[in-house]
C-alpha cells in the first residue's frame, strides 16, 4: 500500500481549484439576487478550510458556529451583527468572526476575499 505525502507549502492559487457556485438559502435572503463562487483550496482533517470566495451584490442573514478569518480582496460588503453596529469592508480589510455571530452579510459592490474557517 503506497503512502501519499502532501508537501507542508500549498500556494495559494484558486486555479488549482474547481469552483463551486451557489446562493445564500432561500429563508436567510433579504434582498437583490447574490451569487457566490467559491474556491476550497484547501480542506485539512480538523475541520479546517482555506480558499477564496466571491459574491455579488445583496443582502441575507448568516450565523456562525464557527471561527473564521479573512482578508478582503476587493469589492464593499457591510457585515452588521444582530444589535451592532455595521462594519463595511472594502480591499485590504480583515475580519474575524467568532462561533455565535449572528446577523447580515450585505455585498455593495461584488467582494472577493480569501478565508481560512475552523470548525
Amino acid at each position: 500500500m503506497s503512502h501519499v505525502v502532501k508537501p507542508h507549502v500549498l500556494k495559494f492559487d484558486p486555479a488549482t481549484a474547481i469552483p463551486e457556485i451557489g446562493a445564500p438559502a432561500p429563508d436567510r435572503l433579504i434582498s437583490g439576487d447574490p451569487r457566490f463562487t467559491t474556491w476550497n483550496i484547501e480542506e485539512a482533517d480538523g475541520g479546517i478550510y482555506a480558499g477564496i470566495w466571491q459574491s455579488t451584490p445583496g443582502k441575507w442573514r448568516i450565523s456562525y458556529d464557527e471561527w473564521e478569518y479573512f482578508h478582503i480582496l476587493e469589492g464593499h460588503s457591510v457585515v452588521t451583527e444582530d444589535g451592532g453596529e455595521p462594519t463595511h469592508l472594502r480591499a485590504g480589510d480583515r475580519l474575524i468572526l467568532r462561533p455565535g455571530f449572528k446577523g447580515t452579510w450585505e455585498v455593495l459592490e461584488t467582494t472577493r476575499k480569501d478565508y481560512v474557517i475552523r470548525l
